[in-house]
């Protein structure tokens, strides 16, 4: 009987642990996964953040000073990010909006990339995630470039 109760305060406490993390930790887990898989150079841990229909858009901007949205798969993304050497791709990101409604998340992360220990460019980061099968994905990922303005 006092193994019993023992096991049973055991598989309480773990509970308690395991539901300790909130859904706001959850959502940013995952946005950081996807930036452990860049500086890692792992493709499949980078594509495992992503949903199945996941759409991955960047704002670029044309000699003529006007904008356009480029569009990129994400077994492609995943593809050049496995090409690249480990610790060369380093996105330095800050949380600054996480807002959750049930099974959906927008997160903005303002960022600095390096490239190879040498300052590239900064922006921000717009995700949309959704919560799929009990697990947060990255649905949507737009982001701006530039090199200006990055203090």
């Amino acid at each position: 009987m006092k193994q019993i109760l023992i096991l049973l305060t055991a598989i309480q406490c773990i509970s308690i642990l395991t539901n300790a993390q909130t859904a706001e930790d959850s959502v940013k887990a995952v946005v950081n996964q996807l930036f452990v898989a860049m500086k890692n150079t792992d493709a499949s841990m980078l594509k495992d953040a992503f949903a199945d229909s996941a759409v991955l858009q960047t704002i670029r901007r044309k000699p003529d000073g006007t904008f356009f949205v480029h569009s990129e798969r994400v077994s492609d993304f995943a593809s050049q990010i496995g090409m690249a050497k480990k610790d060369s791709l380093d996105e330095r990101i800050t949380f600054e909006t996480v807002k959750i409604d049930g099974p959906l998340a927008v997160v903005w992360t303002p960022y600095k990339f390096y490239y190879a220990g040498k300052f590239s460019h900064c922006g921000v980061n717009s995700f949309q995630l959704v919560r799929i099968n009990g697990h947060w994905k990255i649905q949507f990922l737009i982001d701006t470039r530039r090199r200006q303005g990055c203090e």
